[in-house]
């Protein structure tokens, strides 16, 4: 399991040109209009684990097979987007079906690049953004609270507690706070996802700078931080052009030039390092001669469930996982020696993978 995370912000912030960079493709068109992007570009990317690499050195396996995520380059958003001005009715659509946003917004000055707003301020930009969707939620809320009154008269119990959840989220933004503010309760939790409100998603703010400003930021970038501790949100520093530059060169030229820039990674490793913070995603592995494999699992996965995003037939016929912690195999040398030395665990249903776990699944077919 990957996810899959929205790059949205205004036009002419960078979002192009930063998905183009991300996913070392062409796919979307990065020029200097606004709505360039007209349709929801998506790019599947590897995951960089450094740590796949030292198993499969150890297993001898053939291939490598890294974690995969996606980006949906989504089309710019203006103010009225929520009543369908600019491409609104497109965004919203397109927004929906991603797990988080990362919201792009522009802290470089650049008299040749012109913004829609006509100024730069990555604050009044987030607070567009912001508002756009809120007032879309509170769209959605109030037809979907039509829509079901009649269930709820009716007793039916999902439906009373939609209309509870809906009537919460509605209190929220009409205080001007987003439906992500409200404390869900576990038996609430699945509802609440499949509300599906754009307001409930989570945040991450790429503050996008220019090159001479990529390894410390800028002014703009410290209000945006600021903004999003505030917020209890994230927020990463990248500057497109310098990432769209390293997305040309090869491995070795790429290491050279991020220190020539005193940079000590990519963007893409610090973006999807937030991503997985941002959604308490870990990785697990599997390792064998053939391949090493890594795998996306949410934070407190079962052994079951984690044998699931495998193959459904992992799950449903679960017997046991045998693992071992990475720190341990790589110290130890490999499986074998991990076994001799007493590191390799037999769990049952009730165990919690850990971030890093070596697993092997035993189950009935």
């Amino acid at each position: 399991m990957g996810f899959k995370m929205g790059i949205v912000g205004l036009p002419n912030v960078g979002k192009s040109t930063l998905f183009n960079a991300l996913t070392k493709t062409a796919a979307a068109q990065a020029a200097n209009f606004p709505f360039c992007t007209i349709e929801p570009n998506v790019g599947d990317v590897a995951v960089p684990d450094a740590r796949i690499d030292k198993l499969a050195e150890l297993a001898g396996s053939k291939q490598i097979i890294p974690a995969r995520m996606t980006f949906v380059d989504i089309a710019g958003l203006v103010k009225g987007a929520s009543k369908g001005e600019g491409l609104g009715n497109q965004f919203l659509a397109n927004i929906r079906e991603t797990d988080a946003i990362a919201q792009v917004l522009r802290c470089f000055e650049d008299g040749d690049v012109t913004h829609v707003e006509g100024r730069v301020d990555p604050l009044a930009d987030a607070d567009t953004i912001e508002t756009e969707l809120m007032l879309a939620d509170l769209e959605s809320i109030e037809k979907r609270l039509v829509n079901i009154v009649r269930k709820v008269r009716g007793g039916d119990k999902e439906a009373v507690q939609q209309e509870r959840l809906l009537k919460a989220a509605q209190a929220a933004l009409e205080e001007g706070k987003p439906a992500r503010t409200v404390e869900i309760d576990a038996e609430d939790a699945r509802v609440w996802k499949n509300l599906q409100l754009l307001t409930t998603k989570p945040i991450l703010y790429v503050c996008n700078v220019d090159e001479g400003s990529a390894a410390t930021g800028n002014a703009h970038s410290q209000a945006v931080a600021k903004m999003a501790a505030e917020q209890g949100a994230a927020h990463v520093i990248i500057s497109a052009q310098i990432e769209e530059e390293i997305a040309q060169l090869d491995a070795d030229e790429a290491e050279m030039f991020l220190s020539e820039m005193g940079l000590e990674e990519a963007g893409l490793d610090r973006l999807i390092r937030a991503g997985y913070a941002l959604l308490s995603l870990e990785t697990y592995f599997t390792v064998g001669p053939k391949e090493a494999r890594a795998w996306t699992i949410r934070a407190g996965t079962l052994a079951p469930q984690a044998a699931g995003v495998i193959h459904g037939d992992f799950e449903r016929g679960f017997i046991r996982a045998e693992t071992i912690a990475y720190d341990d195999y790589i110290a130890l040398g490999g499986e074998s020696a991990a076994k001799e030395a007493g590191k390799m665990r037999v769990e049952g249903k009730g165990y919690t993978v850990k971030d890093g776990d070596v697993l092997h699944f035993l189950f009935n077919a």
